[in-house]
């Protein structure tokens, strides 16, 4: 176990937050999540937070994917004062952070998350992983499974995918997926790319729009300028800013914003 105190995080906002379908409540306060093909439980009391793992595995891994280096509490002064709709939603997503996730596997999940909702999202991503991807063990000797590679995915039919109940997002799946096994989208190069590039890009892919671009920018990539609009965020932008949101004042790190609202709207809605 590796214990850490730490301000601006709440691991029960994150795991709802709707960045990341492979969280897993266990008891209260106590998650468990697969990232990266890596099983980890995570287990929060107040500001204390333990991760069950070494001191190198946490710091390597662990911080990074949850971004503990970045100054959140910075982030939420810079709300305006009289913006009492996003002073409520920073006030309501307190312990949030912007993940730093595997791209493939945050290229199919937002693929799957159109038109959809969270509790169907993460059953979907669960059988995709249970019938196509690698079988691990954890600590407990317990089976989970990694996420299912590009090239797996490739192979597979929309007849394959049909008992996870994907839909019309079967097929863009395995069309993407076969997309990037053959290198048309080079995964790697769209690493290295700034944000607008990398949005471009990854809109060759079959199924990802602009909303799904954004959605993989902010939560893959980590370009934190990203402000994703879906059904919620439409919704609050002509509810709270008819003028139109201030990108100017949250200028590289929008997207953090985003999120705030994104989990009040999901939390109070």
């Amino acid at each position: 176990m590796t214990e850490q105190v730490l301000a601006d995080f709440d691991i029960g906002q994150i795991a709802r937050s709707g960045q990341c379908f492979r969280f897993r409540p266990l008891a209260e306060g106590r998650y468990a999540l697969v990232a990266g093909g890596r099983y980890i439980e995570i287990v929060q009391r107040g500001q204390m937070v333990g991760f069950e793992c070494t001191e190198a595995e946490f710091e390597t891994v662990w911080r990074p994917y949850f971004d503990l280096d970045a100054d959140y509490g910075h982030y939420k002064q810079a709300v305006a004062k009289r913006d009492a709709y996003l002073q409520a939603a920073v006030h309501v997503g307190s312990g949030l952070r912007i993940l730093r996730q595997e791209l493939w596997e945050t290229i199919v999940c937002f693929i799957i998350s159109q038109q959809n909702h969270i509790g169907r999202i993460t059953k979907c991503v669960e059988n995709l992983c249970t019938l196509f991807g690698e079988t691990c063990y954890n600590k407990h000797g317990e089976v989970y499974h990694a996420f299912p590679t590009a090239e797996r995915l490739a192979g597979c039919t929309a007849e394959d995918l049909a008992p996870i109940r994907l839909g019309y997002r079967a097929k863009y799946i395995a069309a993407a997926a076969r997309q990037v096994a053959a290198g048309e989208v080079d995964l790697d190069a769209v690493r290295g790319m700034k944000y607008t590039a990398a949005r471009a890009e990854l809109m060759r892919l079959t199924g990802v729009g602009v909303k799904v671009a954004e959605c993989i920018c902010l939560f893959a990539l980590h370009h934190i300028d990203a402000f994703p609009v879906d059904t919620h965020i439409r919704q609050m932008l002509d509810a709270h800013y008819p003028k139109g949101f201030p990108m100017r004042r949250y200028k590289g790190f929008a997207g953090v914003m985003q999120q705030y609202a994104f989990y009040y709207e999901l939390m109070t809605n």
